[in-house]
């Protein structure tokens, strides 16, 4: 990625309580949630400049959930996504998806020598549902699913990303 081009790295982690887990990284980072909803919240930290996503996943707690680069804009996020084919990484589109209550365009980078995926992505607007619809019955990255993991989701040899089982997680 260019120098000159605002990112921030994203850290998604599975935590037991949300309101715990606000709790202790309010004080950590000196900061409050820039978005709080059921299960969820995130912080928008300048220094150093990180978006840290909590998730509720009881039982999970403590564990990766995802990793992501935030770019600014869907040009930028084209831009990347061409610069890391050319690089011979492979990557799974989601355009125009919710998740995470966002409205995203993105991309997963998959193939990391661990099992990481990496979402590389831009915000295109604010969402009142984690999903694109409520999460009974509802669908991220193609599937129907309903917990919040949809964004940590396993590789798939189609664009459409599953969700993780119940105790699958990156550690």
């Amino acid at each position: 990625m260019s120098e000159n081009v605002p990112t921030r790295v994203q850290l998604a982690l599975n935590v037991d309580d949300v309101d715990v887990a606000v709790q202790f990284y309010s004080r950590l980072f000196n900061a409050e949630p820039a978005k709080r909803r059921p299960g969820y919240a995130n912080f928008a930290i300048d220094s150093p400049p990180l978006k840290l996503v909590l998730l509720e996943n009881p039982g999970q707690g403590g564990t990766l959930n995802h990793l992501g680069v935030e770019l600014a804009s869907v040009d930028l996020v084209d831009a990347e996504q061409t610069r890391l084919a050319e690089a011979g990484l492979a990557s799974v589109d989601e355009r125009e998806t919710t998740c995470c209550y966002a409205k995203q365009d993105k991309f997963w980078v998959e193939g990391s020598p661990s099992g990481e995926r990496w979402e590389i992505y831009t915000v295109l607007a604010d969402s009142l549902t984690f999903f694109a619809e409520e999460p009974t019955g509802s669908t991220c990255c193609g599937e129907e699913t309903g917990s919040n993991t949809c964004c940590g989701a396993a590789a798939t040899a189609t664009p459409a990303a599953l969700p993780l089982a119940p105790g699958e997680g990156v550690r």
